[in-house]
């Protein structure tokens, strides 16, 4: 979405209160801190202590189940971070930039999720890449009309 002429570009809103700013500035700390060149574990066990000590609350490789329109379980996705129960959170460790492979791998922690934003990190690079990812209109509709699970029949 553009600005009208004359208007000044604002910031997207994601709804999460600064909660996205706040977790990117954790990921730059342990990018300053620890630089590239380490395995990913590293790097997810880093922003979990970061977590901790911003006193936030984030799940560790939570599971995300995948139903079939009968309500069974058919798998599960397992980003690295859920925070606060609303941002999951996906860290690589690339020394390539980011590519529509990593992307596609969290539209579908979107499809399996009810979260509305994703923090997608490469901490492998000279600087941190980092991406804001938002689900696609596509996994909106479909995640309402078939990846919620069904209340058993009774």
């Amino acid at each position: 979405m553009e600005a009208a002429k004359g208007e000044k570009p604002r910031l997207v809103d994601d709804a999460l209160g600064g909660l996205t700013y706040q977790v990117i500035g954790l990921a730059m700390a342990v990018h300053n801190d620890l630089g590239p060149g380490h395995r990913e574990s590293t790097y997810h066990n880093a922003m979990a202590q970061r977590f901790v000590d911003a006193e936030l609350v984030a799940e560790w490789e939570p599971q995300l189940p995948i139903f079939d329109e009968n309500g069974n379980q058919v798998n599960f996705y397992v980003p690295d971070h859920l925070v606060e129960g609303v941002l999951l959170v996906e860290y690589k460790a690339h020394g390539h930039p980011l590519t529509n492979d990593e992307i596609a791998q969290c539209i579908d922690y979107f499809a399996a999720s009810d979260c509305q934003v994703l923090l997608l990190f490469n901490f492998g690079k000279p600087r941190l890449e980092w991406k804001r990812l938002f689900p696609p209109q596509k996994i909106l509709a479909h995640r309402r009309k078939r990846w919620t699970p069904h209340p058993p029949n009774r």
